[in-house]
């Protein structure tokens, strides 16, 4: 029955994005019913110790709208009241680029 369980846990599907010092994974999985939700998690090396702090929310499929809803308002909100310059993170060869979107494409810069 162990085993059963641990199958019926296991990722569906995955996301990982990388942002700088932080990366974010968006994982779908399936309840024992089947039924999917997706965890969000949230995870970043701390200085100090070099260990990665991970930060995780549960979202259910019946709240789907009213969260990307939320999350979309509070965006729009933060772009119409203040400047925002948002990154691509590139990795290559184990070192990390990052380009501002709206900014020459042909430049990038070596972090």
């Amino acid at each position: 029955m162990g085993d059963f369980d641990n199958r019926e846990r296991e990722e569906v599907f995955s996301k990982k994005v990388r942002a700088g010092k932080r990366t974010y994974f968006f994982d779908v999985k399936a309840t024992r019913s089947n039924d999917y939700y997706v965890t969000i998690t949230e995870s970043k090396k701390r200085l100090e110790d070099g260990v990665f702090i991970k930060h995780k929310i549960f979202l259910y499929k019946e709240d789907f709208e009213k969260f990307a809803e939320g999350l979309k308002e509070t965006v729009e909100y933060i772009k119409a009241n203040q400047e925002v310059v948002e990154k691509r993170y590139e990795y290559s060869e184990g070192s990390e680029v990052a380009k501002a979107a709206g900014a020459d494409d042909d430049f990038s810069f070596d972090i």
